[in-house]
């Protein structure tokens, strides 16, 4: 399964952050104005994005923004696991999503993970840091 995330306008702003804070490769991403039906859709609508995917160590996450009419009510209900092997790398990546976030639990020690922890990131995406 693929998690597909939609945000309320900052999709782009979104996985850009993931590429550049947590190291995520762009695969692909379209704008609603570039879609073939982009002439019966509201200019003011255009730059969001109808399609994102980004690679992070084999894992895929798909995102878009919410179209016109399609009420957003934010992430809620789950969290996305990132579970590094390096405590070194944890840290960085709990430190690049906590960046304009949340730290919902610190990360540190537990009796199932050398390190773990929890945050929400500046876009309000609830993510969880396991270092087994």
């Amino acid at each position: 399964m693929t998690p597909y995330l939609t945000y309320n306008g900052n999709c782009r702003e979104a996985m850009q952050f993931y590429c550049d804070r947590l190291g995520a490769t762009l695969q692909m991403m379209m704008r609603i104005g570039d879609a073939p039906m982009a002439d019966q859709i509201p200019a003011d609508q255009h730059d969001r994005i109808m399609h994102a995917r980004i690679q992070l160590n084999g894992l895929v996450l798909m995102a878009s923004d919410a179209m016109s009419g399609f009420p957003w009510e934010g992430h809620k209900g789950f969290s996305l696991s990132l579970n590094p092997t390096d405590p070194a790398e944890a840290e960085r990546l709990f430190a690049a999503l906590a960046d304009g976030g949340t730290v919902t639990m610190p990360l540190e020690k537990t009796f199932w993970a050398r390190l773990f922890g929890t945050v929400t990131d500046r876009f309000g995406v609830p993510w969880m840091v396991n270092c087994e």
